[in-house]
């Protein structure tokens, strides 16, 4: 099969989907490799690193994607990228269709097989694409609420961890899952103040088991989540479901019960954010203020990390890549675990949380056709 590796263009994305090293592995299994000039420079990998394993280097985007039967991104095509993908072709990568109705709509006109990183589910029903990235955004959640708490970021000046004689922060997190997990740890860490939210009691009673004195785990209601809200300096979005669009847990009308300066980091916008008042923002300008809240949105947060980001996440998905390129397309329906991340499969949309998203696009798209 010939693979494609493609350089990153969304804004300060600088993870690169496929290592050397997995290059080579790829290509001592009979494959071909195709990598864009520059795709893994903000990795620390530069185009002579995918040379030496004998990966043929190509100048730019199109010219990889007019080469390759499987194409391998790190994050969803952008807009200018739309028109490269094409019929039969396979794309891995994370799409976070459910928060892109413009995004979905073009994967089904290109009529390429398309799986995404984020539902793919193991056989013990696990997440093992996503969970990489999701402990780095974790743990990333913390450092950046708490840069956004100083004063020249329009926080309210509070420091994390307190000092002596001084109360720490009170850190909110919504959601027990593994963002929620590497969120509440660090802070914890830092000596904040921490309650983490969730529905599911049997999480809860693991995470008691498990974090720190100072973290206390709440179920999560209406009256417990505003209370935690009125009382939070910092509030972590992490709640997760697994290929829909995440559900408004912060409505923009419980912001005013909040200290002004608060923030709230929302890890969920990928799936179009669970706080109401959020939307995506970037590295460059990563916050805005609603009623006197900071608001973090930054839509690819590991993307700051390239290095740290690539390791983690080619680690996990590589042995999955080399079940796809040995198997071909046939592998992107037959095997169980690579057919959970199938998404859009030549026009069609395939995962239910997708298609309930988007209820009238198959319709639409089935009569167009």
């Amino acid at each position: 099969m010939k693979i494609g590796v493609p350089k990153e263009t969304k804004a300060d994305e600088s993870r690169v989907a496929l290592m050397p090293v997995g290059a080579e592995t790829l290509i001592d299994r009979g494959h071909r490799v195709f990598v864009q000039a520059g795709a893994g420079q903000g990795s620390g990998f530069d185009d002579a690193a995918y040379a030496e394993v004998g990966a043929e280097v190509v100048p730019d985007a199109p010219g990889v994607f007019e080469e390759a039967d499987l194409v391998l991104k790190v994050k969803e095509p952008q807009e200018h990228e739309y028109a490269l993908p094409r019929d039969g072709q396979i794309i891995l990568t994370y799409f976070h269709f459910a928060a892109s109705e413009s995004l979905t709509e073009a994967m089904m006109r290109s009529g390429a097989t398309c799986l995404a990183y984020e539902t793919l589910r193991d056989r013990a029903e696990r997440l093992p694409l996503l969970t990489p990235m999701s402990e780095v955004a974790g743990r990333m959640s913390v450092q950046a609420g708490a840069k956004c708490l100083e004063s020249p970021q329009g926080g309210r000046g509070v420091l994390l961890a307190g000092v002596p004689g001084v109360s720490p922060a009170f850190v909110t997190v919504l959601g027990g899952g593994v963002v929620g997990t590497n969120a509440a740890r660090v802070a914890a860490g830092l000596g904040a103040q921490v309650a983490v939210l969730d529905v599911n009691l049997d999480r809860l009673r693991h995470l008691d088991e498990v974090l720190p004195a100072n973290v206390r785990v709440l179920f999560s209601d209406r009256h417990t989540l505003t209370h935690e809200l009125r009382r939070a300096d910092l509030v972590i979005g992490a709640v997760l479901i697994p290929g829909a669009r995440a559900p408004h847990l912060v409505r923009r009308a419980d912001l005013s019960g909040m200290k002004p300066g608060s923030v709230l980091v929302d890890v969920a916008i990928d799936q179009g954010g669970c706080f109401e008042s959020s939307r995506p923002t970037t590295h460059r300008e990563p916050t805005f203020v609603v009623d006197g809240v900071v608001h973090y949105c930054v839509a690819n947060m590991p993307g700051a990390v390239g290095r740290t980001s690539t390791f983690a996440l080619c680690h996990a998905t590589l042995p999955y890549i080399v079940r796809l390129a040995d198997g071909g397309e046939s592998a992107a329906r037959s095997d169980p675990e690579l057919a959970s991340a199938l998404n859009i499969d030549r026009g069609k949309i395939e995962h239910p949380a997708v298609a309930s998203a988007f209820p009238h696009l198959d319709a639409s798209f089935n009569a167009a056709e």
